[in-house]
């Protein structure tokens, strides 16, 4: 996809871009409330294509109470998605689902409880995906717009959508996912070096949902709903055991067997249709590893963060702690593991794991 989303400046966005018209038309005060923002060096993340503008995301923190038609919710410190519109062009392409996953990345950083927006029924699709990702529906304020709002309080553990990004306490055990270092940075879309913003624009263009095929020569100990941490193989010179690291965490949503013993459990075109945009292989090299590959295993993840330039968990700080002690792929870990390695790369547990 041609295009890339970046963090802006409200003053450095042509408001005159037609992106925008369908939103003058539904906020009168759309063009005022536009040129405050730019007044505040306020920022949006942008994205742009040679067509121009193709979607825009603005979140905002506030203390204030939300009126609606037959009552007022209290106020008290919350995230709201003050704009947030996909053109036409690129609905159906991933591109709200990233805006959504970076605003859930917001809301988690930001310690609200609350995270919530403000839409109008006929956007159905923006609806459906506010909806799988665990926004409930609280009532319509006076202009007629649904107003949907997460709760920390109250997440759906019952999928890794509904609960992204956070993840579930009290999981049974969780895994270590071996992906060699030009893979992993194409569904990956950055390396070690980058800072977070670069890591936001990447995801927001990509999508937070992932497929990982899997050529495993045993079974696997990966199952549905557990976590999971991403561990980008060097390839390259230098010592592997600097250079090999953890550096992002996602929740298993599918496990689906492609090949087992080299018999075929999914026809070629199955697997080409389940894999779809969300792996980095094109069609001829899903072809090679369904012809070469003696098991395949077709894995759909959440991607629920990651720890940044500098955070990187080594394969040697691993094997110093004891938790790098068989192949990737047999590794199992404890919860309590699974959060010291969250400890080691920088993150605070308490803000990935909802207890």
């Amino acid at each position: 996809m041609a295009g890339l989303f970046k963090w802006c400046l409200f003053k450095d966005v042509d408001l005159d871009d037609s992106f925008f018209n369908s939103l003058k038309e539904d906020y009168a005060e759309f063009s005022q409330w536009f040129k405050k923002k730019s007044d505040e060096d306020a920022q949006a993340l942008v994205f742009k294509d040679e067509s121009g503008i193709g979607a825009f995301l603005y979140l905002k923190e506030e203390d204030e109470a939300i009126e609606l038609i037959d009552t007022v919710i209290p106020s008290k410190r919350r995230l709201k998605i003050g704009t947030l519109r996909i053109d036409e062009r690129y609905r159906r392409m991933r591109l709200g689902e990233g805006a959504i996953g970076v605003a859930l990345w917001h809301w988690r950083d930001s310690g609200c409880e609350e995270v919530y927006v403000t839409v109008y029924e006929k956007h159905d699709l923006l609806i459906a995906l506010f909806k799988e990702f665990g926004f409930s529906l609280v009532g319509h304020n006076r202009r007629g717009e649904c107003i949907y709002v997460k709760n920390k309080k109250s997440i759906d553990f019952t999928n890794p959508c509904t609960a992204f990004p956070y993840i579930r306490n009290e999981f049974e055990f969780a895994g270590i996912i071996p992906i060699e270092d030009q893979y992993h940075d194409r569904l990956f879309p950055y390396s070690e070096l980058k800072g977070v913003k670069e890591v936001e624009e990447d995801t927001a263009k990509n999508g937070i949902k992932k497929v990982f095929i899997a050529a495993p020569s045993s079974e696997v100990a990966y199952r549905n709903n557990e976590p999971v941490f991403m561990y980008r193989k060097h390839t390259g010179p230098g010592q592997r055991t600097y250079k090999s690291v953890i550096t992002s965490f996602c929740t298993i949503t599918n496990i689906m067997e492609i090949k087992s013993n080299g018999n075929n459990v999914v026809p070629f075109e199955d697997f080409v249709s389940h894999a779809g945009n969300k792996t980095v292989y094109e069609e001829d090299e899903l072809h090679n590893l369904y012809t070469n590959k003696r098991n395949i295993l077709l894995i759909e993840m959440v991607y629920n963060g990651f720890f940044g330039r500098g955070h990187n968990v080594t394969h040697r700080a691993l094997d110093e702690a004891n938790l790098f002690r068989d192949y990737p792929y047999n590794i199992i870990y404890t919860e309590k593991e699974f959060r010291a390695i969250l400890n080691m790369g920088g993150v605070n547990e308490h803000d990935i794991i909802a207890d």
